[in-house]
């Protein structure tokens, strides 16, 4: 079963991947007349369908045009503005076909009583509250015919609301909808409309353009997320990198708490960071107090980039860990900061964590050596995930991620990305998409698609020259293109 962003993401996936939405439109109208030519084979039969302005009546167009082959064929327009672009071209065939198409409400009774078959094509997924006119009064009418067989495409009208087409059929696409049952939506046939493999594996734009939480029009700042990094002292640049990349992905604030020999540094970076000084030219215990009075602000925390890995560090690492665990702050997990929670796993368990390890950072975290083969990698990852309750982002040739019960993987990025910072780049813009209230697997898809279609951008324009701060400043450029 899926819901219905999940089915939007490989929608707009199978366009990234190469097969194209009107294809999967034409794939799923051809489906729904190849079901009623299965299961009615009597020629004879008078078709109605009852088409919205939207993709769904534009996968009833399709039907039309195919089933006009075999059957009397009638078509109710719900309006005369078609909504999408393929829905429109979808219309435009249906017109050369030798097809009645009505408009007015007024018909209605009429054509529901001529017609033996009733196709709902009327409204898809993701309605927003009870049916509107005219589709309350068409829905009512439908559900008070007698003796006629209905048959609803991908979902019943109105599902999930009070008042739904009641369907014999429903014929639905690559999965199951979530809330259908038979109860709702009668016989449930899961039709394969043609989406590719890779749609389903990698992540891609669907998971940017559905997810990415735009702001509201009347917000203020904060609203739109509030990250804090903890990191630098040894390593100065890699605080100001995620805080670079969180502002870019669209935080309207980042704090950076950083010891005494790095937080110069790192407030000149850009004047759009807020840097507390710390205590000592390391993280050490003493510097909580300050940590805590920020992480009260905040609504995200980076914990870990360009940290080192002195004693007193991972002392501290430790005690913060607890902290931001019990404060229920969105945590990323990275660089210096994954070892030293390695020896005290439960601290994270079933948490609001994401964990960004290479290879060598997972041994460190769970003692496990991964090999080079890529669906040992992913069974290991999901299973970790699965027993602490977090979300792994595994780098690698081939990024894994999962949640412990969903895994995807990413193939989005170039080889010149093995540049120093690109790991501080990428936790920068989880931290951002957590700060600003997105899930975290969903995060780390939007990050891997983000980061990585940057990446390739700047690779476009740098070549091998490309710089960790390259891919930051194409990340506006991709939000701009997919949102």
């Amino acid at each position: 079963m899926i819901s219905e962003a999940e089915m939007k993401v490989i929608d707009t996936n199978s366009e990234y991947f190469g097969v194209p939405t009107f294809q999967l439109m034409e794939n799923a109208g051809k489906n729904i007349a190849e079901f009623i030519q299965n299961h009615f084979k009597d020629t004879t039969k008078h078709i109605l369908l009852l088409c919205g302005t939207g993709n769904n009546g534009g996968d009833g167009f399709v039907a039309a045009r195919y089933l006009t082959q075999y059957y009397p064929v009638t078509v109710f327009l719900t309006g005369t503005e078609i909504k999408t672009q393929i829905a429109q071209k979808n219309y435009q065939k249906l017109q050369t076909y030798e097809v009645k198409i009505y408009h007015t409400i007024q018909d209605l009774d009429y054509l529901l009583q001529e017609n033996d078959l009733i196709i709902d094509a009327l409204l898809g997924t993701g309605l927003a509250g009870p049916l509107k006119e005219p589709y309350a009064t068409i829905v009512k009418k439908v559900n008070e015919t007698r003796k006629k067989t209905i048959i609803s495409v991908d979902v019943p009208t109105g599902l999930g609301t009070p008042l739904a087409v009641q369907p014999d059929h429903t014929v639905t696409f690559h999965d199951k909808k979530q809330g259908m049952t038979e109860q709702n939506s009668g016989t449930i046939t899961v039709v394969d409309i043609g989406i590719p493999q890779e749609a389903l594996t990698y992540v891609g734009p669907g998971e940017l353009s559905i997810y990415y939480p735009r702001p509201a029009k009347k917000s203020h700042k904060g609203d739109n997320g509030v990250v804090l990094i903890i990191g630098g002292g040894p390593y100065i640049g890699a605080p100001a990198l995620s805080g670079l990349a969180a502002l870019r992905t669209g935080v309207d604030l980042v704090y950076i708490a950083t010891p005494q020999r790095s937080w110069e540094s790192v407030a000149a970076f850009s004047p759009n960071f807020i840097v507390k000084d710390l205590t000592y030219d390391m993280l050490s215990k003493e510097d909580l107090p300050v940590i805590e009075e920020l992480l009260r602000k905040c609504t995200g925390v980076i914990l870990g980039p360009g940290l080192g890995a002195a004693p007193e560090t991972e002392e501290a690492i430790i005690l913060l860990v607890k902290r931001i665990i019990e404060e229920k702050k969105p945590l990323v997990l990275d660089a210096d900061a994954i070892k030293p929670v390695g020896e005290h796993l439960t601290l994270i368990k079933n948490s609001t964590t994401v964990v960004t390890p290479h290879v060598g950072e997972f041994k460190k975290l769970t003692g496990i050596t991964l090999s080079q083969d890529l669906t040992e990698r992913m069974t290991i990852v999901k299973e970790w995930a699965q027993k602490l309750g977090i979300t792994f982002f595994l780098k690698g040739y081939i990024d894994v991620l999962s949640n412990g019960s969903d895994i995807k993987q990413n193939k989005i990025h170039n080889e010149a990305m093995t540049v120093g910072g690109t790991g501080d780049v990428l936790a920068g813009i989880i931290g951002a998409l957590l700060s600003k209230g997105v899930k975290p697997y969903e995060a780390v898809r939007i990050a891997a698609f983000l980061n990585g279609e940057a990446g390739n951008e700047a690779f476009q324009k740098k070549s091998y020259g490309l710089l960790a701060t390259d891919i930051i400043e194409e990340i506006p450029n991709i939000l701009k293109k997919y949102l």
